[in-house]
């Protein structure tokens, strides 16, 4: 189910980090593109998990996680450009978060894969 999913929850639980960021980085000229970009770059992450479990198809979901997989590591990205206007500490809580995402999908990948080929 997609709810006991815990990159979902965790992509979820980003999105709303980072919608609070966006905040913070709207109030200068330069943070406005980066919040433009974190806006797509991390809801692009839970969105790619929620097309896969709406299309409902077993063969997608190594593609779509992959999506979401880039998705997490452009977002890593961005955030690592905002250093300059969130603070440290908030620049490196979300990054773990980021990590710890994109270590759940990769092992996720990887199991499909593998046991796709024991078929």
């Amino acid at each position: 189910m997609l709810d006991d999913f815990s990159a979902y929850i965790k992509s979820n639980e980003i999105w709303d980090l980072t919608w609070e960021d966006t905040k913070i980085l709207q109030n200068d000229f330069r943070g406005k593109e980066i919040a433009k970009q974190l806006i797509r770059s991390v809801g692009s992450v839970s969105a790619n998990i929620e097309e896969r479990y709406g299309r409902g198809s077993k063969n997608e979901y190594p593609h779509f996680l992959r999506i979401a997989r880039g998705s997490a590591t452009e977002s890593k990205g961005w955030y690592k450009k905002s250093n300059q206007i969130l603070d440290k500490d908030t620049v490196e809580v979300r990054i773990n978060l980021l990590n710890e995402i994109i270590e759940i999908l990769t092992k996720t990948i990887s199991t499909l894969i593998a046991n796709s080929k024991q078929k």
